[in-house]
């Protein structure tokens, strides 16, 4: 755990983030043996540091450590948007890790979308195979974005993976 100033993004004004850090590293053990009990884990983005003091940490980014930690297959993200989308304004159902890069880098993917899409880059670089970006106010959306060919955001791949949902 790792103190971070600003939280890595400005909160509005008279607003107190409290402490706000960066995750250092993952222990997945307690996740782990959570899961071989049939266990689904509710995990806050709060960690503690070698002192003990405790920091909240931004949730994608918490969520992609996770994932990684745990080496998980997909990391789904749930968002208030369709997906990522180019500077047309058209979704982008699939989109490589090099693309997404770009459109951070062009201003395209601003505001909050930068750190699901930044977890999403992170995590795929740390063995995640897919991130789906998806749109948690449709009925049934991780249902859909699981068990259907056209899914209901956007799935984030690596360079050179299968673009299949």
């Amino acid at each position: 755990m790792q103190e971070q100033e600003g939280g890595g993004g400005a909160a509005p004004e008279g607003v107190d983030l409290g402490l706000v850090g960066e995750v250092a590293r993952v222990n997945p053990t307690v996740v782990e043996s959570l899961g071989a009990a049939n266990f689904v884990p509710v995990i806050a983005p709060v960690a503690a540091d070698e002192k003990g003091d405790t920091y909240n940490i931004n949730a994608d980014l918490f969520a992609g450590k996770v994932a990684s930690a745990l080496r998980a297959e997909k990391l789904i993200l749930l968002t208030d948007v369709e997906g990522i989308r180019d500077r047309d304004g058209s979704f982008l159902p699939t989109v490589s890790s090099a693309r997404a890069s770009a459109l951070i880098g062009d201003g395209t993917i601003d505001g909050g979308m930068i750190p699901k899409v930044e977890c999403a880059l992170e995590a795929l670089r740390d063995g995640v195979a897919k991130v789906h970006i998806i749109d948690g106010r449709v009925r049934h959306a991780v249902l859909l974005e699981i068990f259907t060919k056209e899914g209901v955001g956007t799935q984030v791949v690596g360079e050179g993976a299968d673009d299949q949902r």
